[in-house]
């Protein structure tokens, strides 16, 4: 109930044709219910009594209920149409919403490539499955109700063929519901694997091909193909049953009709006063056809609704999620400085406390300073900065910046304050300008240029024959590496931050470039302060402070030459680099 609660809240101005499509379809089937009685009382009072003036008024009648028929049918279609298309674009823009409001900790439960199958397949799915409920759920139900008491009108004891069958129908749809489900869960699990495996081949094609695993790639993908194969077919095998059980279940009430409508005839001799007449007989197996027919389209919808009922349960996982990082009532809203404290700081990513990455960070950190941050892989360099601007919540302790708790303020007015570079540059398909603009939506071509002078891009994109209007491909795949982190440096520098954080942001660009954007960050933005996670000890050495983790921990800290006094790692660390350094040359 509560499945269906949360996607009709997503029909919202879709209202009207949602709810105009089943009177329209009401009507629709009030027409064709009508039509066989009419084909009847013409047959039986017209044709066999000779009566041409019967004939023509009882015709045009009928010619009348088909177009009034056909009106109720194509208007019904027309705001099922909208209703439907209105309802998946409402769904899919609140399901994106909800995504844009996750924390990186809700981000953690949903692979990308089922959150794209919930949001097209899914989707998809359900659409089709809600325009069937607001057409078929209602035509199907008034079609087999207006039929049966038409027919138990004209012979109750004739009408009771239909019963013969009714349980062996509502017994097999029952069964068929019941086991074709579990083969739809698992298919659209297999579909999120499949996407996923697709996702990351086109991702990371130019590795693939280097390395020449193509035949490694073409058995995942087969692997994962396999699986949504299996599984369908499965599903289509027990669903498979549906349409012959109608069939036949027809083609037994036909004859059964047939057989004791023909005798009910010759006992009558034709006459509606003793018993039947061929008109009410041909009536009443039109009706039966209209019965088995709304029958059938319920099997076909409950077919719809098996298949859907796995996507739309997939739909509301992600519309119910709850997400854990929300803003208080009456946030701060303005940052005061760059300063940084950490007061006992641990950090889980599963929020178990036997389980921390980081581990009793204390660390005070005065606006404007420079900050370089050292350690091994899996040392946590990354999940301590990324705490700052709140992309996940301290697991315990307090984390201030500006002298106020990160969970006090409001989220947005944080984060367009603390620029942060990550490990992977992303670039978006458009111009280096519009990408640029992520950093600052108003920024004039001057602080652009700015921006790009100190990260040092400003001189390869003049180089550029169209210069900042240079298009970028999708994922920067036209620019080299050390290009991309300089144009994703000069993005964060546009917002003008107050906390700049480079999570090994340098790490594609020659050690004198490097050294030239450290010194034009000291000269050009000195109040800003400065974090740089770092492999090379050349990148932080002139940092105001050194800090060097290890499995989550601060294991020293300190600037570069009280470092290699009091640090056996440090020292081991700046040595072992400079000798590969001198060796090189």
């Amino acid at each position: 109930m509560h499945m269906i609660k949360r996607l009709a809240a997503c029909v919202r101005q879709y209202k009207k044709p949602a709810l105009l499509s089943p009177l329209l379809v009401a009507g629709e089937a009030a027409m064709e219910v009508l039509i066989p009685t009419l084909m009847a009382s013409m047959l039986d009072k017209g044709i066999d009594a000779g009566d041409m003036g019967y004939i023509a008024k009882m015709g045009v009648l009928l010619v009348i209920c088909a177009l009034i028929s056909l009106f109720f049918g194509v208007m019904a279609g027309r705001c099922s149409a909208v209703a439907g298309a209105g309802f998946a674009k409402n769904l899919r823009h609140d399901m994106f919403h909800r995504v844009q409001k996750f924390s990186f900790a809700n981000i953690d439960k949903f692979s990308t490539a089922s959150l794209i199958t919930r949001l097209t397949t899914d989707v998809n799915n359900v659409q089709g499955t809600f325009q069937m409920i607001i057409r078929m759920a209602v035509r199907s139900p008034l079609l087999l109700i207006f039929s049966m008491v038409m027919a138990l009108r004209i012979s109750p004891k004739l009408s009771l063929a239909f019963l013969c069958v009714m349980p062996v129908l509502f017994g097999g749809l029952m069964l068929t519901m019941t086991k074709a489900h579990p083969f739809f869960e698992k298919m659209f699990k297999s579909f999120d694997k499949l996407n996923r495996t697709v996702q990351e081949n086109l991702r990371s094609i130019r590795v693939v091909k280097n390395f020449v695993r193509e035949k490694h790639e073409e058995e995942k993908f087969r692997d994962a193909s396999s699986d949504v194969y299996r599984f369908s077919t499965g599903a289509e095998k027990v669903l498979a049953f549906n349409e012959p059980l109608m069939k036949g279940s027809m083609y037994v009430v036909m004859l059964l009709l047939s057989w004791f409508g023909a005798r009910m005839i010759i006992a009558s001799g034709n006459n509606p006063a003793n018993g039947m007449t061929t008109g009410q007989l041909l009536a009443i197996i039109s009706y039966a056809q209209q019965v088995l027919g709304g029958l059938m389209f319920l099997s076909m919808l409950i077919v719809f609704i098996t298949i859907s009922r796995a996507a739309a349960e997939r739909i509301v996982e992600v519309l119910d999620e709850e997400i854990d990082m929300v803003d208080k009532e009456n946030p701060v809203t303005e940052v005061r400085d760059g300063s940084i404290v950490f007061e006992n700081v641990s950090f889980s990513y599963s929020r178990d406390m036997e389980r921390l990455c980081l581990t009793d960070i204390n660390l005070e950190i005065k606006s404007g300073q420079t900050v370089g941050i050292l350690g091994g892989t899996g040392s946590s360099k990354s999940s301590l900065v990324q705490l700052i601007p709140r992309l996940y919540d301290v697991t315990a302790g307090s984390l201030k910046v500006g002298g106020v708790d990160v969970r006090d303020y409001e989220t947005r007015a944080l984060r367009d304050q603390v620029a942060m570079v990550l490990q992977k540059n992303v670039l978006f398909e458009g111009s280096i300008k519009e990408n640029l603009r992520w950093g600052n939506y108003e920024a004039t071509d001057e602080e652009m240029i700015e921006a790009c002078k100190i990260s040092h891009a400003h001189d390869f994109i003049m180089q550029f024959p169209d210069k900042y209007d240079t298009h970028i491909e999708q994922g920067g795949a036209n620019v080299s590496g050390g290009q991309k982190q300089r144009l994703c440096i000069a993005r964060a520098l546009l917002k003008k931050p107050k906390i700049l954080i480079l999570d090994d942001s340098t790490s594609a660009v020659d050690t004198q470039t490097d050294a030239e954007i450290r010194n034009a960050f000291r000269t050009m933005i000195p109040n800003t302060t400065k974090l740089i996670i770092a492999q090379r000890v050349q990148s932080v050495q002139d940092a105001d402070l050194i800090l060097l983790l290890d499995e989550g921990r601060i294991v020293a800290r300190g600037t570069h030459d009280e470092l290699m006094q009091n640090s056996d790692i440090y020292r081991e660390i700046a040595l072992s680099q400079r000798k590969g350094v001198t060796d090189n040359v």
